[in-house]
């Protein structure tokens, strides 16, 4: 993965079709997806259950651009290994996960993979300033983490805060949560690159149908695309 800031296109999986991931991950590259998200869930760390490294490596078949997983689990550093293996592109936990989240990002990057480290509604930005040189991305969730569908929280001012704290350093701004092509815009002049959509994408369409993710995330796109233009 070489490092660019144009505007990164992220569909989560946990939107799709259960019962046909492969063709709804094929459906989404070819309509244009930038990257796959995928929303790993322990009903622990967050109160709901979804993907393990099983799964994960299932899913890698079907990826050819970049598999962007979404660590919701707590502690993470037991299973780093798992889905390094499972062929994870980049790797993200939580900084509310565990008490070493510096030691969790090496391990991440030891594996091979990009590490991205992932803030809460209520988490503020300095408490990743410390570790920035060792993340490849920082993740701000403008939903509480759990499920998908959720109504936007508005971050822009922690987008804007880490924007500025990272400055010229090499680290996506990811968003993840109630991302649309009218909320696009504003995070995007805040500082981000990176937009995970759920039900933004696959909401009408189906992988018989997967203009209509096209159609979608070409208009989260543009949204995002004028709103870095202006910026």
């Amino acid at each position: 993965m070489s490092f660019d800031r144009s505007i990164k296109i992220a569909p989560s999986i946990l939107s799709a079709d259960f019962a046909d991931f492969g063709r709804e991950i094929q459906a989404i590259e070819a309509q244009g997806a930038d990257w796959v998200h995928v929303d790993v869930m322990d009903g622990h760390f967050v109160p709901n259950l979804t993907f393990g490294p099983p799964a994960v490596k299932a899913f890698r078949k079907h990826v050819k651009t970049v598999m962007d997983v979404h660590l919701m689990i707590a502690p993470v550093d037991p299973y780093i290994q798992a889905y390094a293996d499972a062929g994870a592109d980049i790797l993200t936990a939580h900084v509310e996960a565990g008490p070493h989240i510096h030691r969790t990002l090496q391990a991440i990057r030891a594996a091979g993979m990009k590490a991205g480290v992932a803030l809460n509604p209520g988490t503020p930005a300095a408490s990743v300033e410390h570790v920035l040189d060792l993340a490849d991305l920082v993740l701000v969730m403008t939903v509480n983490p759990g499920f998908g569908g959720q109504k936007f929280i508005d971050m822009t001012g922690k987008v804007a805060e880490l924007r500025a704290m990272i400055g010229d350093r090499p680290v996506h701004i990811e968003i993840d949560g109630g991302v649309d092509p009218t909320t696009a815009p504003m995070l995007v002049a805040a500082g981000a690159d990176a937009l995970v959509a759920g039900s933004a994408v696959f909401k009408g369409g189906s992988v018989d149908n997967a203009d209509v993710y096209g159609a979608n995330i070409r208009n989260i796109r543009a949204a995002a695309e004028g709103a870095a233009k202006a910026a």
